[in-house]
């Protein structure tokens, strides 16, 4: 036990160490704005000259020892040693066994990883996962088979940063993404930026409206959920886009971001106003197409969505 605990705290130290000297930012998304910028280092390490090295490979060579799939040094350094561990990994999860490690073999390894630490007593749930998210509620519930499996308080975004709403799926997830970040991070497919599941150095906050649009687990049961949940598991977010939390609309204009204006793309192409893509993020088209509704509507020239346009689109 003593063995695993001083494991995880290697983890939380070396893991992309780059990031623990970033401050959580102050943009309107920060987290999601912090999310893009880690991405780059989820690098694809295999047999080269020079050999690859890095705090993320001592990582990587930690996680597999723990597995006892590598038994050389722990020195960061991406060699015939590491890269045999990787592919006897590889072959064991039914993976290409080619010692390359990549984003499906790294996902494999988290999970596996994950299993083996695991603290709770909770199998996983029977037949299909997903994920059910209520931000009225501020709860998040595992589906199996359709059919509730177990539910947990979460923090959802604020209403100057809201949680997105409506069907998403799991892009793709990591471990120890940094400070802010807990110890795990399920990212999802919201169109219009960077949203995920993830763990918070705020367990205080679980409960409210509290994020810059993600949504906030205690690290513990995040930590539970993480080996039930794959790559493209479901994942549905119920709330109204117009109506968050305040009982108020926004007044919006160009670049702005957000369920609310895809609801706005979906009822401007409905009325033939509107040709771009419905993604939730307003662009030039999207700002013309404003500007033509409210002459078609008598409305004062202006490019902006506020309660007149709310009210001419029935919303």
């Amino acid at each position: 036990m003593q063995k695993s605990k001083n494991t995880c705290i290697i983890i939380v130290i070396s893991f992309f160490c780059v990031i623990f000297f970033l401050t959580e930012p102050a943009e309107a998304v920060p987290e999601c704005e912090f999310c893009r910028n880690i991405q780059g280092h989820n690098r694809v390490f295999k047999i080269q000259q020079p050999s690859m090295c890095g705090p993320d490979i001592e990582l990587l060579q930690r996680m597999l020892r723990e597995l006892d799939y590598y038994h050389g040094p722990i020195n960061g350094v991406y060699e015939k040693a590491t890269a045999l561990a990787v592919n006897n990994f590889q072959e064991a999860r039914g993976i290409i066994p080619d010692g390359i490690f990549t984003e499906k073999t790294r996902q494999a390894l988290d999970d596996a990883y994950c299993l083996s630490m695991a603290k709770s007593d909770v199998p996983p749930p029977p037949g299909e996962v997903s994920i059910l998210i209520d931000t009225r509620q501020r709860k998040l519930t595992i589906m199996a088979d359709g059919e509730p499996y177990k539910q947990y308080a979460v923090a959802v975004g604020k209403h100057d940063t809201p949680t997105p709403i409506g069907n998403f799926k799991v892009l793709r997830k990591a471990m120890n993404w940094g400070t802010g970040f807990g110890t795990r991070w399920i990212g999802l497919t919201a169109p219009w930026g960077i949203y995920g599941i993830h763990g918070t150095n705020k367990p205080y906050s679980i409960g409210s409206y509290a994020s810059h649009g993600c949504i906030r687990m205690n690290n513990v049961n995040v930590e539970e959920i993480y080996p039930w949940i794959k790559p493209d598991t479901r994942v549905v977010i119920l709330g109204n886009p117009l109506h968050y939390q305040p009982s108020r609309y926004r007044t919006m204009r160009r670049d702005e971001r957000g369920g609310d204006v895809l609801e706005v793309q979906i009822r401007l192409k409905r009325l033939g106003f509107y040709n771009g893509p419905i993604d939730g993020i307003w662009g030039g088209g999207m700002e013309k197409a404003v500007i033509e509704f409210r002459k078609a509507q008598g409305l004062p020239f202006d490019n902006s969505v506020d309660s007149k346009v709310y009210a001419e689109l029935g919303l």
